[in-house]
Parts: structure tokens; sequence; C-alpha cells
């Protein structure tokens, strides 16, 4: 009794707290407060609950060695939700919420994602951060604070067209201004302040709180008032909008000169200020370390790809230029320092700065790296090599500095991000530095949190899982769920299974309803393709069969046919013109079919707006089959398809990234694999014609056609011609479908049509969804993160 007496002033004492925050914010009666007034007030008193454990923890690991995760990108969604969930308070705070009235689904829905980020890149720095704080790791994110995020994705006549993505218009409740640690950030042309905002990484249910320390690029001038005195209205403030211009936009269009300035300064911006706070507080803990001896035994920085590299020669410079380390000492220590983490294979995102572009930005860092790469030559030509041998190891290269290189050079570890990924980093993209040091080289299979992707945003199914565990451990042990397998033929846990499954695509059919307007059936099979729109990821493949499917029922409207809800989700680049095409062509198609009563009661295609992660909470609970259809070789690892199988969705897909993985967990016999493998494309990559493919299958041919027949209208944007030129009419010196879609087609359909058929046999279909998700354990980013801290940082765990 005496505890329950203590829980309840505990509650009442949280009420209380929470309706004094909301007079003190707003200085309105309760009544007349608003959804914002009562988030805000939310954020305040959860703030207030996280901030004793943060400064605990911070206190704790000031001594320890920590890790440090650069990044671009941290698309870590909305917090509020996530934050309770991992304090182990969400049900208790809604509850209490509810009994004063208020509407704790409308609080939660006010919260806007947090636009720091695109794809999976920045959605695995936010899933480590989640894992790195739930194991107790030291681990402190640094990255940028966008104002206006890459974009918000608006679909006009089927168009994709950007807006800013304002999401800090009204304030941020989860972050912490820290003026005190701002610091100055110098440019060729200019110099700005850094200001960081601290984000709380909260662990679940274990008392650990890590940083996520963000910057935001500011003046040290608002406002010339001698200008704007003398009529010079615009110039008044132009140092103010260049400052702020760094941090605006994530990923600004570099199609142009003056785009690739930008993003460069935004990349050494952050890297400048993190390593300069990083190397601030040692001196501040360690002042007796005058020549930084110890300065890798405290820290470790990993390299989230390549747009935080430039972090190499700042931390040279600030070793050198401001703390008087001789220039081979302080690249001493830099070697001990970076790790990098290598996501794609793609030689067009292996970042190469023109040396004219760097100069513009930084000379000095320039400077250090053309010193770095004479070492790595004169190093070379000791050994022996040839300048013809030494040129792929070259940093400064044909006027370019080639950032991998870089990396790989001063760095100690290069891993990949799943298994294949890594053996062809070794094979090929790599191959010579791998030839050289194949001891720096390792696969980190990449994961996801457990708690955001199931825990959250499927109640039911994490419901479902602890009964039938008789555990909630496995929130943090995801391997655990290997006890689901036992079910694997009890009809009554697969029927509960199958209507839970039910349950959330009834939800995303409202929601869609409510965002998109459309009207979908539940009980057709949901097909999601839901990631960043790149030709390698081949939604137009995707797009090109539902062609094929709507042609044949246009034929036959009575043939046998599961209906099927195909939904698309993404963002292609503003420069990125075939991409924009795709999203355009998928939503022409979705406009024909669902028009046309012949076909629309068995085939429907959504493109869902401004796809982000709170929308993502919404499509993957509910989705049945999970699209996986890069070509091989080209995804890196993928995490979406992770999180489908987590929650139970079956993988239609290729053999390539986690892919692989995913079926060697759960059987390719529970998932639907198809198309060429790696081996087999390298085989034919000089003499394959997609003509061949083209002129020989009818099938093909009509599809393909249908680009250019005026069945599908572009508004005169030339894009799907030019879909139609890649696929089959490439300029001259250019192969053809690059991405060998009309290769893969026909097993592509085959493979559909087997889904299309096995999806009426419930109980076997849940059966395969039981065991995907039984055998998604491996996936957890808790064992990525633990492997990255036991082989590559070193560093132990305080949980």
């Amino acid at each position: 009794m005496g505890d329950m007496i203590m829980d309840k002033l505990k509650k009442n004492k949280f009420i209380e707290n929470y309706i004094e925050n909301l007079q003190r914010i707003t200085l309105k009666s309760f009544e007349d407060t608003s959804d914002k007034d009562r988030y805000d007030a939310l954020c305040d008193s959860i703030m207030e609950l996280i901030n004793e454990e943060w400064r605990d923890c911070k206190r704790k690991t000031r001594n320890q060695r920590k890790a440090y995760y650069f990044s671009a990108e941290f698309l870590i969604g909305r917090s509020l939700g996530n934050n309770l969930i991992n304090l182990g308070i969400y049900d208790e705070v809604k509850e209490l919420l509810s009994e004063i009235g208020i509407d704790f689904e409308a609080i939660e829905n006010y919260e806007d994602d947090a636009a720091l980020g695109n794809g999976g890149l920045g959605r695995l720095a936010a899933c480590f951060m989640d894992s790195a704080a739930t194991q107790g790791l030291n681990l402190v994110g640094y990255g940028v604070r966008y104002r206006e995020g890459i974009f918000k994705q608006k679909i006009e006549e089927g168009f994709q067209v950007e807006h800013g993505d304002s999401w800090i218009k009204d304030g941020d409740g989860w972050s912490i201004r820290v003026d005190s640690d701002a610091k100055i950030v110098r440019f060729r042309d200019q110099q700005v302040k850094a200001v960081p905002f601290d984000m709380p990484v909260v662990g679940f249910e274990n008392g650990v709180v890590n940083t996520l320390r963000l910057w935001q690029s500011e003046p040290f001038e608002e406002f010339d008032f001698a200008k704007f005195n003398n009529y010079e209205y615009d110039e008044a403030v132009s140092e103010k909008n260049r400052a702020e211009d760094i941090t605006r936009v994530l990923y600004p269009n570099d199609m142009q000169r003056a785009g690739k300035v930008l993003r460069l300064k935004q990349q050494y911006f952050f890297c400048s200020a993190s390593i300069q706070d990083m190397v601030e507080k040692y001196k501040n803990d360690y002042p007796e370390d005058l020549k930084f001896e110890n300065f890798s035994k405290y820290h470790v920085i990993q390299l989230n790809d390549t747009h935080p590299i430039i972090a190499i020669p700042e931390l040279i410079r600030v070793l050198v230029d401001e703390n008087g380390i001789f220039f081979e000492d302080a690249l001493a220590i830099t070697r001990k320092v970076f790790a990098f983490t290598n996501h794609t294979v793609l030689q067009e995102a292996l970042e190469r700065w023109d040396k004219d572009i760097m100069l513009e930005v930084n000379p000095r860092c320039l400077e250090i790296i053309e010193k770095i790469n004479d070492i790595l030559v004169d190093e070379f030509k000791a050994k022996g090599y040839s300048d013809d041998q030494i040129d792929p190891y070259r940093i400064d290269r044909f006027e370019q500095i080639h950032m991998a290189n870089l990396a790989i050079y001063v760095g100690f570890s290069v891993n990949g991000v799943a298994a294949l990924h890594t053996e062809i980093l070794k094979d090929d993209t790599f191959k010579h530095w791998y030839k050289l040091r194949p001891e720096m080289f390792n696969n980190k299979t990449n994961g996801i949190t457990p708690r955001r992707w199931l825990v959250y945003s499927n109640r039911e199914l994490s419901s479902f899982i602890t009964g039938k565990l008789g555990t909630e451990d496995w929130k943090y042990q995801l391997d655990l769920l290997k006890g689901l397998e036992k079910y694997a033929d009890d009809e009554k846990v697969l029927e509960e299974l199958w209507n839970i499954k039910q349950t959330k695509k009834n939800e995303l059919a409202r929601y869609i309803l409510e965002k998109e307007g459309i009207k979908i059936d539940p009980k057709s099979i949901f097909d999601i393709q839901i990631k960043r729109i790149h030709e390698y990821k081949r939604q137009h493949l995707n797009i090109l069969h539902i062609i094929y499917l709507y042609h044949k029922l246009k034929k036959n409207p009575d043939m046998e046919f599961t209906p099927t809800t195909f939904i698309f989700g993404g963002k292609a680049a503003p420069g990125y013109f075939r991409a924009k095409g795709m999203i355009k062509l998928a939503n022409e198609v979705a406009r024909v079919v669902n028009a046309d009563p012949d076909v629309n009661k068995k085939l429907k295609v959504i493109f869902v707006e401004n796809y982000r992660v709170t929308y993502a909470e919404k499509l993957f609970p509910a989705a049945d089959i999970s699209e996986q259809i890069s070509t091989a070789g080209k995804e890196a690892s993928g995490t979406g398809n992770m999180k489908f199988m987590l929650n139970g969705a079956l993988t239609l897909g290729t053999l390539d990234g986690a892919n692989i993985e995913i079926f060697e967990h759960a059987g390719e016999e529970n998932n639907y694999r198809f198309g060429a493998t790696v081996e087999e494309l390298n085989e034919i990559m000089d003499t394959y014609n997609p003509v061949e493919f083209y002129s020989k299958d009818p099938d093909i041919k009509d599809v393909v056609d249908s680009l250019v027949s005026g069945e599908f209208k572009d508004n005169e944007s030339y894009m799907f011609l030019d879909i139609y030129n890649e696929l089959i009419k490439p300029q001259e010196g250019q192969r053809g479908d690059t991405y060998f879609l009309l290769k893969d087609f026909k097993a592509y359909a085959k493979a559909h049509e087997k889904v299309n058929r096995e999806y009426k046999n419930k109980m076997e279909w849940s059966r395969k969804c039981l065991i995907n998700i039984a055998n998604a354990g491996f996936f957890s980013s808790d064992r990525t993160i633990l492997d990255y801290a036991n082989d590559i940082w070193k560093i132990d765990q305080n949980r």
C-alpha cells in the first residue's frame, strides 16, 4: 500500500508540475490553452524528468573514453512519444493527461518531425544513438541543426515540388541552446558563429541519457545599422543571411558551383565546430597533457560516410595551428582517432572535391591534405611503387581531393554495412587498399532500434510478443524473438497475428484517406516501397510492373487476381531529373489506374506525399510485402527491409545488401527472392543489350512503349521520354538500362505472381510472417552498436 500511495503522489506531482508549466508558458486559463501550448508544457515537464539523469550521466562519464559519431544526418523523427517509451512512462502520462481532459493524441500529432535527415543514412544514425544509450555506451552525436531540412515534398499535378520544412518555426522543446560552448568557424571569405543545441538521447528504461549536439550557423552581427541607415536595406542583413544559409538546408542543390561551395562549407562548418569542441573539453579535463599524447586514449571518431571526412585535416589544423603540435605528431595522433563507415559503392557518391572549391572554402585544410598526400606518395615510392601504381591511392588526383582515400589512409578502420557490401568494398571499390591493409576492413551489418520501430509504432504486435514470450526483455535483447518460432504451427496464434496485421492495415487505410484523399481496401495485399527515390533502387521497375498488371487486367478483367494496393513513398534530390520523373510516372500511373472502373477494384496505386519517419511508423506495421528490388550489388545494406521484417512483412527482393542476410536468417522459402546476382551481372556487364529483351518479349515492349505512347501524360516535361531513352535508346557511348530493369523484369513479374497466389492461404502466410519476426533479432541496432563498441571503438558499457 505504501508503494501505491507514493506512486500516486508522484503522479499527482507530475500533473501539478505540468499545469504549472502550462500556466507559466501561456498565462492563460487551462480551458483556453491550445494544442501547441499543451505540447510545449509537456515537453518542459518531460525535459525536467530527463535533465537530472542527463546531468548525472555527463558527470559520471566525464573522464571516460567516448566515441563520437559525426554524421550529416540524424533522422530522429518526433521525440515526444519515443522519449516517453524509453522513460517507461508512455501509458502513464497518456492516462494522466486524459484524466484532466487532454487529448494526448492531438498533442502527439502537433509535433513536427525533426527535419535533420533524408534517408537511411540519417535514420541509421538515429537508431545508433538510441541503441548506444540503451546499451549504456558513451556515444556523443555531432551534426547540423538544419533550419529547413532537406525540403517538404508536395505533389502537384503528379510532380514533386519542394517547399521549406520549417520544423523549428515554433521553437524546439527537445533542444537546449548552449551559448557558452559556441565556436568560431573560419572560411576563406567569412567567419561565423557555431552555436550548439543539445538534444537528450534517452536509453530504454535504464537511466542513461547521452547527447546529440547539433550546430547552427549564426552571424556575429545580426544587423548592420550603418548600411540600413544608408538605405542599403538588403545589404544590412546580407551577412546574417550568408551565415544562416550554411545550416539552412540539408544537401543544398549542387548542380552549379555555388551549391557545391555551400555544401562543402556546411560539411566543414559542423566538423570544425565539433573538433574544436572536443579539443577544448579535453584541454579543460586534462590540462597537464600539453602534447595531446593521451587524446586518442579518450576519443574515437566514427565518420558516417564521406561527408564528415573533412574533420581529419581539421583535427590536424587545430592541433598544429592552435596548440603548437608538430605536424608529424598531429598526424600520428589523428591516425589513432578516426574510423570510417562507407555506405555506398556508387562512384558518384564517393565524394571528390575540386581543389579550387576547397581552396575557396578553406585554404589551410587543402594545404594539410596536400601535405598528407605528399607523405603518402613518398611512403609508396620508398616501397618501390611506380607513379601508375600509386595513382589509385592518391588523395590529390586530377585536381580533385578524393575523400575516401583520405579517410582510409589516415584512419585505422574501414567498415561496410552488410556482408555483401563489405565484400564488394574489398573486391572492387577499395580493392587496392584492401590488398595493402586487409586488417583495416571489417563488416558491421546495419540494424534498427526495436523501440521506435516496434514498441512505439506497433503497440499491438509488441503486446502480442510480450504475451507469447512471457517477458519484456526482448525490447533490448531482440534475439529473444527466436522464442516465437515454437508457435509457427499454432493456428490460434497465427490467426491472432493475422488480425493484428489487419488492424494496422485498417489504421493505415484511414490515415491515407485522411492525408491523401484516396480510399484503399485494407483486405487487399499492401505492397510497399518506401525509400529515397533513385534509379538503383528501381522504383521504375515496380511502376513498369504495375503497368504490366494494368494491361493484363484491362484485357481480362475477370482474371484470377488477389486485389493489391501498391504504395510508394520517398523524395528525389531537387536536381535529380530522372528520379523526379519516376515520381511523376508513379503518380500518373496511379491517376490512370485508380480512375479506371475496369481494374480499380483489384488494383490501386498510391504515392504518399512527404514521406518521413512519422509516415513510416504507419506504413511499416501495415505492409504485407516489402519491396527491396535494388540492382544486385548497388544497395549497401538498407534498413527499411529490416523494419518491414520486424513488423511481419515478407521481403520481395534481390540478392543485395542486407536482403541476403534476411533470406539467410528467415529462409528464402519464407520470402520472395528474384533477379540476377552480382556475379551474373558482372559477367554480362560489357555485353548486355537491353534492346534484345525489348524486341524479343512483347510484354516488355508493351510496358516500355507505354512510356511514350501517350497512355500516360507527363505534361510535356519529357520525363517519360528520358526514362524510355535510358532503357533502350541511350546516348552514344552508353549501354542503356544501367540498372538492368529489363533483365530482371520477367523474374520480378513471376515473383509477384507467386505472392499473389500464396497470399490466399492465410495460415501459411501468417506462418511466414511469424518466422520473419522470430528471426529479426540479428537486425537490432543494439547488436550493431555493440559490435562497433567492441571491435572498433573499444568502449565499455555503463548499463
